[in-house]
């Protein structure tokens, strides 16, 4: 705001809505994240009401290993945290990359978990679900 005092005081702002970011890496969750380099052959992204996708991949396009391995950005938004969870679950289920493994199998398994679903979880739940989620063989 530069300084300036803004038009509206914090009471004033409403809260509407739950709003869920999946970053979609080439990375193996199979192998500790490790990073997927390669090209992507395919991409097939998501679309619909309430959905929101920043990518900057497209099929031919190289993943380095020496760069981060970020491939886009999929927002969802619900008038509640389950709607936005509903609608990230469909996104997901409609997100194909191939080329490089990808995160998706993995944020698809954790939108089931009933801690996530719930809110209830902490900076340890990646590193609890990891292995529950290797050992259900939904890698897919």
């Amino acid at each position: 705001a530069g300084g300036s005092p803004l038009r509206f005081a914090q009471h004033e702002v409403e809260f509407r809505g739950s709003a869920l970011q999946a970053r979609i890496y080439a990375e193996n969750p199979a192998y500790n994240f490790l990073p997927s380099p390669g090209f992507v052959s395919s991409v097939v992204e998501p679309s619909g009401p309430g959905i929101r996708i920043d990518s900057g991949v497209a099929p031919g396009s190289a993943v380095p290993v020496e760069y981060d391995g970020l491939l886009s950005k999929l927002v969802t938004w619900g008038s509640t945290r389950m709607e936005a969870i509903t609608r990230m679950k469909q996104a997901l289920d409609n997100y194909e990359i191939s080329g490089v493994h990808t995160t998706i199998p993995f944020k698809r398994y954790v939108l089931e978990c009933s801690a996530f679903q719930s809110g209830h979880y902490d900076t340890g739940f990646v590193a609890g679900v990891i292995n529950d989620w290797k050992r259900s063989g939904s890698r897919k």
